[in-house]
Formats: structure tokens, C-alpha cells, sequence
């Protein structure tokens, strides 16, 4: 296992085994580390990397675009000297990878979207909007706001999950992470989608409330030859509380 940072100053860890490298982009206010379930679990060679502002990433810009993130990403893999990678994003990190597979769709062998917001509602932009208000006041977690993040049984069950949560989210620098999560918040959905020209796989949580399932279903039938999962009782971390599930889909999707 490769811990480093490249000449951009992004972080990064790698676990070098074979084939095509899978990419994971992680979401807003979190890092690297949420990707602990997903980082040995593959035959691939893995990757894992802080976004810009996040992490032990900097993010030195007073206005951040997605462009900026998917070119964080394109500088890391040119480094590393990846000619393909497989892409995996979740939450933000999805509309990352959707910037990217728009602009570089070429370094692609497969893309996954795991929890990607797509056509917010009026009344699920206004619930954004005021988390978004909230989080400008303090960057501490409440428990009941983990609760849409995972199920209350999971939650019972690993009560390290709060503390680990609420601690990578308390370590961010604050006007960093209001920067992005402003731009998460403002996103508009204006990708090409018609330039994806890769395998996609489209999927979300069951009992996910700020990326539905509905949202998903939408995804799947813009992004052209895409393919669509719902993970059963998932909520919005599935890549956590629901790892197996994930993974075997992500296993599935980059093999077919």
C-alpha cells in the first residue's frame, strides 16, 4: 500500500495489484478513508484519493469548478501513468466523475454512479439549501442527521460510525468545505451526457432521500446503454453499511 501525494499535492493511496486500476472519488465534507471497505476488495489495483480542499489535499483557489476536480483527477492518473481506469463516484464524487467522463471519456473503461443527485425537486433543492445553511454555521454532525445516512440497525450496531463520520468532518478546513459544498449544492445537471461513451452503471440506495432512487432511474435513461441497481434497504453510505452489495455490483459492472 502506496501512500504519497503527486506534484498537484493530492493525497493519495494505492494498493497495486493488477489489471485496469479502480478510481473512487469520495463526497463532500468526507475523504479518502471512506473507501476503506472498497480498497482491498477488488483484484484491480485501487486507488483512493482527498479532493481538492479535503483530506490532506489543499485547495488554494478563492472559486472552485468541477472542471478543477475532474483535472485534479486527470493530473493524478497521468502521473501515475494510467492510460485506462475504471471510475467510481459517490455523491459529489459522482458529478466529478460525470465532469470527467465528459472531458475525458477516452481514459475510461468503466463508469459507476453511486448516490448521484440528478433533477433536485423544488422541495428537495429547499431541504439542500437550508443543510447547506446550517452547515455554514457549524461543521459538527448531529446523530440524527448520520440517520440519512445509514439505517438506525446499522447505527446500533457500529457505534464507532458516528465518532468516525462526525471526526473526518470536523478536520475540514471550513471555508474550504463550504466552497465545494456551495458547488454541490448549485449543481445544475448541465453535463453533455451524450458525449459518456462508456459502460455506466447507475445505482443508489433504496431508502436513499437526497439521492432517490428516482434520481437514479432518471440518470439511467439519459446516460445512453447504462445499466441500473437499487441497493436493497441502502441508504445514502451504502458503500459502507451495504460494502458487499456494492462491491459485487462495481465487481460486476467492470467484468461484464
Amino acid at each position: 500500500m502506496i501512500n504519497a501525494t503527486d506534484a498537484n499535492n493530492t493525497f493519495y493511496v494505492l494498493n497495486i495489484k493488477k489489471e485496469i486500476p479502480i478510481v473512487f472519488i469520495h463526497g463532500v465534507g468526507l475523504n479518502h478513508s471512506i473507501w476503506d471497505p472498497q480498497i482491498n476488495a477488488f483484484e484491480n489495483t485501487t486507488l483512493i484519493y482527498d479532493i481538492l480542499g479535503h483530506g490532506k489535499t489543499p485547495l488554494n483557489k478563492i472559486k472552485v469548478t468541477f472542471d478543477d476536480f475532474a483535472d485534479q483527477l486527470k493530473h493524478l492518473i497521468d502521473e501515475l501513468k494510467f492510460d485506462k481506469i475504471h471510475l467510481v463516484g459517490f455523491s459529489i464524487g459522482s458529478l466529478i466523475a460525470r465532469n470527467f467522463a465528459t472531458r475525458y471519456n477516452d481514459k475510461l473503461n468503466s463508469l459507476t454512479l453511486l448516490c448521484s443527485v440528478f433533477k433536485r425537486t423544488k422541495e428537495q433543492q429547499q431541504l439542500v439549501n437550508d443543510r447547506f445553511n446550517l452547515a455554514k454555521k457549524s461543521n459538527s454532525l448531529s446523530k440524527k442527521a448520520l440517520n440519512r445516512w445509514f439505517n438506525e440497525k446499522f447505527l446500533n450496531e457500529n457505534e464507532n460510525i458516528y465518532d468516525l463520520i462526525s471526526g473526518i468532518l470536523k478536520n475540514n478546513n471550513m471555508q474550504n468545505f463550504l466552497k465545494v459544498y456551495e458547488l454541490f449544492v448549485n449543481h445544475q445537471d448541465n453535463e453533455d451526457f451524450q458525449k459518456i461513451n462508456t459502460k455506466t452503471l447507475v445505482m443508489t440506495g433504496e431508502n436513499d432521500i437526497g439521492s432517490t432512487p428516482e434520481m437514479s432511474r432518471k440518470l439511467n435513461k439519459i446516460i445512453k446503454d447504462s445499466k441500473l441497481y437499487i441497493i436493497p434497504k441502502g441508504k445514502h453510505l451504502c458503500s459502507i453499511e451495504c460494502a458487499d452489495d456494492v462491491n459485487n455490483a462495481i465487481k460486476d459492472h467492470i467484468n461484464e
